[in-house]
This record gives structure tokens, C-alpha cells and sequence, in this order.
């Protein structure tokens, strides 16, 4: 189209509006866009690069023909399609002016004013008042994040009315934190065309209570498909939010709360769970005699004394506490928690209560940190199980700026009443652990027997778990001969029943040690005695809904200090050790014999010779199976620590300590590590005697020369005496070979030896009888006196005490 020759044009440009503000173009005699106003851009929303140097034709709509729009325009036709930049057409009236440019070519200048719309319909009236009275919050927002409108519901809430909203971005009217969320998520629908689904926390407008909503922005489309506005509509969720909160925060009290049966760890953990989440501070006070497992009873009148088991606060160091845990507080007896541990229900207060405000006079210092730290709303809560009042919480606000109501409350008391349960558990466990260390300590060695045949270090250690104490034990029993006897022994199971058993069958084992059983036969007979404790606790209750096996293991062993000798038997127990004094450790191969308490199997023992100067390693399964790593792992383990120097026994007893067990054992422990000692040549004399009677003239004559060799002046007649009487008696009633043994150790051992296996007896021998007073006078004279049976024969032995010459 030839712009040059066309019909003429108002060339009066004084009388249009201002071109700055109104929607004007400016176009060339080639159709060519050179000037474009802020106006047009509103408009059509086409920006000035957009446009300018560009053909004037491009911003015609529909598809008729550009020249034959152009005519229409010259012509004075319309109204005029014209393409907006997002697609849609708007009609629009177009006039035009010629002007000349600084060339003094022909140029024109059309003025572009919308169509007016039609006046809207009933039906969109109704629509227009649903949109502006809706009560929930709806906004519009175009394309720059703008506000276009707002409904009823986002005016109250925001405190503005829609003509304030109107033009303005979030930023400018929320805090900076949902600001951000809010505008990310618009963008996101204005460049992906899907909706999105987010929450915001915080308080709309100055005054408000915090809130949480659930914010949903949905895309507006053109008839073209294209997104102009976004819709943004936002769901006051924050009851729901609460009520989920308050539901995980029970769940984490009955998750965490409880875990260990400790009174003190117990309430840190429900201070623990509480605190940022319902309260700033949070403080747990129990009555002191929940830490000793007694039953609490607090006093009547006056002030109360509790213990602060726990506290917890969203300031580091808590600083808001006047008193640290485990040490007292009193509470004056008219203050909110003397007052609620009395009655045992809860209470809400503001600082400003007549309560509080007393309690504040009567303690200056808890006044000053409620007013340094602006503490504004306070809860006391009884803690209480099985209808006893064990403590209380009080938890404060005072970063939080809503006070608590009585959703809080009621949120508190459950979990005040699921913690008091775990707390009144770890009292109930604490006593009863109490008695059955007491029982177990009493039953257990309270020192060792004095002896020379090994040096010996020890350690028991009680189960820290839930199980309770187990049935471990240990001891070390002096024998004849100046030998010793080494026992562990482990009950299975915990508690009171483990430790009573323990104690039977630790009597037990003392009882047949005297009689000097080899390790073997004793194991016999420990297993009948566990067979026969189990049959009378099943005849006791017949009808028990839970019936456990009594099973119990144990290991003896015999060291003989004057042939170096060791022997050992085990019942279902781990293996001894043996660290020789080159430093190299090994288990000794016993025979894997049952346990006791399963009866009609047969034990086996081992015999060794033991270096001077060896270690002996006893131990029960607690020290080497631990949930860390199975018996196995923790035998070679153990072999391992065993070949690593120490400087002493009792350092080595700590070290297998520190380096095998957890922080927390799940078992008990009993570990013996005895030093072997030898008594050499020069403290043991042996002769062999005819049976002859001639021979026990010569027998006193040897002894009576040999405690003189060794200073023991004094114990020579009582010697020559008992010596007499146990030859004599080996010649009459036994068989050859018959042999005479001293041995010089902390008392002197007269040992007799014959090949009958008949094992003499006292007995009380009338007046005119010539014998039967022998073993009487052994009696009398010795400081213990007994027999031993061996392979071949047996041996009568007497101790007789002496004062030790040789320092």
C-alpha cells in the first residue's frame, strides 16, 4: 500500500491528547512503526524494541488482509482488531494524523482508543459479588506478580482493603520469609502453566497470631492457551497443623521417653521432646526419694524439697534455670508447684497472676530471671503413675509470643502422665536392681582367703540393662595340700531368681570342695543339685504361665603350687586362659561339657602342666559376648589384650575392662586372673615308710629334724604327735605303698598316704578301749584336718599353724 498517495488526513495535532499517556504509534510512509508511546504499551502490551523499526501491520488482528485494514483505518471504519502480545484481539477505534518528520517526510499518528464493553449481565453481577465477598483469602495477580484483585476473605486477613491491594506485589504487603515462597511459586505457574501446592507460616499482618496456611496458585488462561493471570487461594490450615503436630509430638514421647531405666535420663528425655516444640524452658522436679527407688511421700506442710532431674531450654547453656540437676529446690508451700504436687492437678498462669506474683515475692531470684527473660505464660503439670504424685514440670514461654491455652494444657498432661509412667518404671527397676546387687554383693566373696598358691585380681561387674542383674559369680577356695581352687559360674538369666541361684550353688560348690572332689565328680554333683533345685520350683507352682529352665555354667579349676600342676573341668563355660611368663597367651582345650541343669551326661577334665609364674584367665561369657561382635570375635579378642603387657593384675583386670566391654554391658561379668606361685624344694619334704610299726619311730625322728632345719621349734611336739597317729593309723587300716609329705606354707602340712581307698573316721572310744583315739587327738591338735582321695589310694592331711620364722 502506497501510504504517499492516500486520501487526505487531520493534520491538527493540538487537538489530540497528550501523547505520553494516551495509546499512540507513530508510523513512516513505508509502514514502518517508528515512535510507540507508554501508553500503547499498556494497551497492547507490546514493549518499545518490540515494536519500533518493525511493520505496522504486524500488530493488525483477524486474517483479512493487511492493506485492505489499512484502507478501512484511513477511511474512518471500525472498530479495528488489534493483536495484543500475550494473543488476544482487542477492537479498538483508530484515528489517524499526518505530520512530516525531521526530513519533511510524510508520517502519521494514530491514536488508539478501546472499544467501550457492554455493561455486564445479572448473572455476571452475581459472579463479580461472589468474587469480591468470598470469604476465603483469593488474590489475582498479573504477570510482574502485581495484585489485579482480592477477594473479601484476603482483605480481612491482610488487614487492606482491595483498592490497597490493588498494584502492589507480595513483597509489599508480607514478611520477607513468605514472601519468597509465595513468588517463587507464582513464577513457577507462570512458566510451567501447572498449579502448585505449598504451605507458609507466619502472621499476616502486624498483631496477628502466627498461622500456617496451605497455599494453592492456579494458572489463567487466554482463549489461546496462553497463562495471563495467576489465581492464588490461600487455606487457613493452622488447627489441623497443630493437631498433627500435638499427635507426632505424643508419638516422640512414647518413642524417646523411656528408653533406659535411669530416673534421670527418663525425665531429660521428656524435657528433651518438649522443649522448642511446646515450651522455651521446661524444668522436671521429682521427689528425692524416687532416686533411691523408695516409694515418694511428700511432706504435708511447709515448703517442698524436690531434686531437678531434668531441664531443658531453647537457650544454650539454660540459663534461665536457678538450680542445675541432681541438686534441690524448695518451693514455698503456697506456690503453683507445691500447690499442684499436693493436689496433684495441673495449672495455667500469666506472669500477672495473683499466684505467680506471691510465688515471685516469696523467691527474689526466680523472680529476677522471670523478669530478665520477659517469661509471659507458665504450666504446672503433675507427674503421676499408679495414683502417686512423683514430681513436677513446669514448662514456660517467653521467645514464643502466643501464650499457652488449653489445647497446651491438656497436650501437657499427656505427656506428663506417659513420662511418669517410664519414670515410675525406672523406680521400680532401680529398687528392686538395688535389692538384687544386695543380694548378689552378700552372697558374693567379701574378701579372699589367704593363701600362697597364686596371687589373685578380680572384678564383678552388674548387667546395666533392663534384664537386671544376672547370677555371675566367682571364687577362690583354699584346698589341702596348700592347693587352690579357681571357680566362675554364670546362672541364666536376671534378677532376684538368678542372684538366690547363684548363692545355692555357690554354698554348693564350697561344700564339695572340702571334700576334695576332682574337678569332674564335683561337676556331677552341681549338675544333680541344679536338677533337683529345678523339680521343687516346678512342684512350688505347677500351673505357671511362664516356666524358664534353671541352667547354669561353670568352670573349675585346681592348681597345685608344689607339682606345678593344674586341673580343669568346664560345664557349658567358656574356656580358661593361660598367659605363660614369655607373654603368649592360648586357651586351654577343655572338653565342651553341658550345662548344668541338663542332666545324665558325663564331665571331663583336662590336666596341664603351668611355667612358674603363669596367669590364670577365668571369665564368664558377659566379658566376650557383647552385642558388638559374637563369642568368637571376642575370645581372640580377648587373647589379644591377654599377650599386651601390664604391670600388675589389677591393671590387667582393667584393661580387659575398658577394651572388651560397651559403655553400657548387657551382662554380667565375672573375671579371675590369678599369678601362679610354686613351692620349691626347700619347703617340701617327702619319705617313703615301710609298713612297719617300727617305721613310725623313724617317721617322728625325720620330722622332728626337718621343722628344726626350718626354725618351727615350737610346732615340734604338736608335729611328732599328729605325724604318729597318721602313720600309724595308714600302717594298721591301710595298704603300702605308704608315704609321709611336710610342706612349710602359711601353716604346716602333715600329709599321710596309702593305697586303700577307705577313708577313716572318728569315733568315741570307751575307757578301757586300747584304740580309736588317734584321729581325736589329730583333731584336737591340728587347725583342720581331712581326707583326700586320689588315683591309688588317699591321703589323711592335717594343717598346723605356725608363726612364720623366715622374715
Amino acid at each position: 500500500m502506497d501510504m504517499e498517495n492516500a486520501g487526505p488526513f487531520r493534520n491538527d495535532l493540538d487537538q489530540f491528547p497528550d501523547q505520553a499517556t494516551s495509546a499512540t504509534a507513530v508510523v513512516d510512509a513505508r509502514g514502518i512503526v517508528t515512535g510507540w508511546s507508554s501508553g500503547a504499551q499498556r494497551l497492547l502490551g507490546y514493549s518499545y524494541r518490540d515494536v519500533v523499526g518493525r511493520p505496522a501491520a504486524r500488530l493488525l488482528g483477524g486474517n483479512t488482509d493487511a492493506e485492505v485494514l489499512f484502507s478501512a483505518i484511513l477511511e474512518g471504519r471500525g472498530p479495528i482488531p488489534l493483536r495484543h502480545q500475550d494473543g488476544d484481539y482487542l477492537n479498538a477505534e483508530l484515528q489517524a494524523y499526518t505530520s512530516l518528520d525531521r526530513e519533511g517526510n510524510t508520517q502519521w499518528l494514530f491514536m488508539v482508543t478501546p472499544q467501550q464493553q457492554p455493561r455486564p449481565d445479572k448473572d455476571e453481577a452475581t459472579t463479580e459479588e461472589a468474587f469480591a465477598q468470598c470469604h476465603l483469602p483469593v488474590m489475582l495477580y498479573d504477570a510482574e506478580l502485581r495484585a489485579l484483585r482480592g477477594s473479601a476473605g484476603a482483605a480481612r486477613e491482610l488487614g487492606l482493603t482491595e483498592e490497597q491491594m490493588r498494584g502492589r506485589r507480595v513483597t509489599d504487603i508480607l514478611p520477607p520469609h513468605i514472601c519468597t515462597t509465595v513468588e517463587e511459586g507464582m513464577r513457577r505457574v507462570f512458566e510451567t502453566g501447572e498449579p502448585e501446592r505449598f504451605q507458609v507460616h507466619g502472621r499476616p499482618r502486624r498483631g496477628a497470631r502466627d498461622k500456617y496456611w496451605a497455599v494453592s496458585v492456579s494458572p489463567l488462561r487466554n482463549p489461546a492457551g496462553q497463562v495471563r493471570h495467576v489465581q492464588l487461594v490461600a487455606l487457613d490450615v493452622t488447627e489441623q497443623h497443630r493437631a498433627r503436630e500435638r499427635l507426632a509430638l505424643l508419638n516422640d514421647v512414647s518413642a524417646q521417653v523411656g528408653s533406659t531405666l535411669d530416673v534421670m535420663r527418663t525425665a531429660q528425655e521428656m524435657a528433651d521432646v518438649a522443649v522448642g516444640r511446646l515450651a522455651d524452658f521446661i524444668s522436671v522436679d521429682l521427689l528425692d526419694g524416687l532416686f533411691r527407688g523408695v516409694e515418694p511421700r511428700p511432706s504435708a506442710t511447709g515448703s517442698v524439697a524436690l531434686r531437678r532431674a531434668a531441664q531443658g531450654s531453647i537457650l544454650p547453656g539454660t540459663p534461665e534455670s536457678v538450680i542445675q540437676p541432681g541438686e534441690v529446690d524448695y518451693y514455698p508451700e503456697s506456690s503453683p508447684p507445691a500447690r499442684c504436687l499436693n493436689t496433684g492437678r495441673s495449672s495455667l498462669h500469666r506472669t500477672l497472676d495473683e499466684a505467680i506474683e506471691s510465688w515471685q515475692v516469696a523467691d527474689p531470684e526466680r523472680a529476677g530471671k522471670v523478669r530478665d527473660f520477659g517469661m509471659h505464660s507458665i504450666m504446672v503439670i503433675p507427674l503421676r503413675a499408679r495414683g502417686i504424685t512423683l514430681g513436677v514440670a513446669v514448662l514456660v514461654r517467653h521467645r514464643c509470643r502466643d501464650s499457652f491455652d488449653e489445647d497446651d494444657l491438656l497436650l501437657a498432661e499427656e505427656i506428663a502422665a506417659r513420662a511418669a509412667v517410664a519414670v515410675d518404671n525406672a523406680r521400680r527397676f532401680t529398687r528392686e536392681r538395688a535389692t538384687a546387687l544386695a543380694l548378689q554383693r552378700s552372697l558374693l566373696p567379701q574378701r579372699l582367703p589367704a593363701q600362697e598358691a597364686v596371687e589373685v585380681a578380680y572384678r564383678y561387674l552388674p548387667a546395666r540393662s533392663r534384664a537386671g542383674l544376672g547370677g555371675d559369680w566367682f571364687d577362690v577356695i583354699p584346698l589341702s595340700g596348700a592347693r587352690v581352687a579357681l571357680v566362675v559360674g554364670d546362672v541364666v538369666g536376671h534378677g532376684l531368681r538368678a542372684s538366690a541361684t547363684m548363692g545355692r550353688l555357690r554354698t554348693a560348690v564350697r561344700t564339695l570342695a572340702d571334700v576334695d572332689l576332682p574337678p569332674e565328680e564335683l561337676l556331677v554333683h552341681l549338675d544333680d543339685l541344679v536338677t533337683h533345685l529345678r523339680a521343687e520350683e516346678d512342684a512350688e507352682d505347677p500351673e505357671a504361665e511362664i516356666v524358664t529352665d534353671l541352667i547354669a555354667t561353670c568352670l573349675y579349676l585346681v592348681y597345685d603350687p608344689v607339682s606345678r600342676r593344674c586341673a580343669a573341668a568346664g560345664a557349658g563355660h567358656p574356656p580358661p586362659a593361660v598367659v605363660t611368663p614369655d607373654g603368649k597367651a592360648e586357651f586351654i582345650g577343655l572338653p565342651v561339657g553341658p550345662p548344668l541343669g541338663v542332666g545324665g551326661l558325663p564331665f571331663e577334665a583336662v590336666e596341664w602342666e603351668v611355667p612358674r609364674g603363669s596367669v590364670l584367665v577365668l571369665y564368664t561369657d558377659g566379658l566376650v559376648e557383647v552385642p558388638e561382635h559374637d563369642l568368637g570375635k571376642g575370645m581372640a579378642l580377648l587373647r589379644r589384650r591377654l599377650e599386651r603387657p601390664a604391670h600388675s593384675l589389677e591393671a590387667t583386670c582393667d584393661d580387659l575392662v575398658q577394651d572388651l566391654l560397651p559403655a553400657q554391658q548387657a551382662d554380667d561379668v565375672a573375671l579371675l586372673v590369678a599369678r601362679t606361685r610354686v613351692l620349691d624344694a626347700g619347703q617340701v619334704a617327702t619319705w617313703d615308710l615301710p609298713s612297719d610299726p617300727a617305721a613310725v619311730a623313724d617317721a617322728r625322728d625325720k620330722v622332728s629334724r626337718r621343722l628344726a632345719d626350718w626354725g618351727l621349734h615350737e610346732v615340734v611336739f604338736t608335729a611328732e604327735l599328729v605325724v604318729s597317729e597318721l602313720v600309724t593309723n595308714a600302717i594298721r587300716y591301710g595298704t603300702p605303698p605308704i608315704q609321709l609329705r611336710l610342706i612349710r606354707d602359711t601353716v604346716l602340712i602333715c600329709e599321710v598316704s596309702d593305697g586303700s581307698s577307705t577313708a577313716p573316721h572318728m569315733r568315741r572310744a570307751r575307757i578301757f578301749d586300747e584304740g580309736g583315739r588317734g584321729l581325736l587327738l589329730v583333731a584336737q591338735f591340728a587347725e583342720r584336718w581331712g581326707t583326700r582321695h586320689r588315683a591309688g589310694g588317699k591321703s589323711i592331711w592335717a594343717e598346723i599353724g605356725v608363726q612364720d620364722d623366715r622374715s
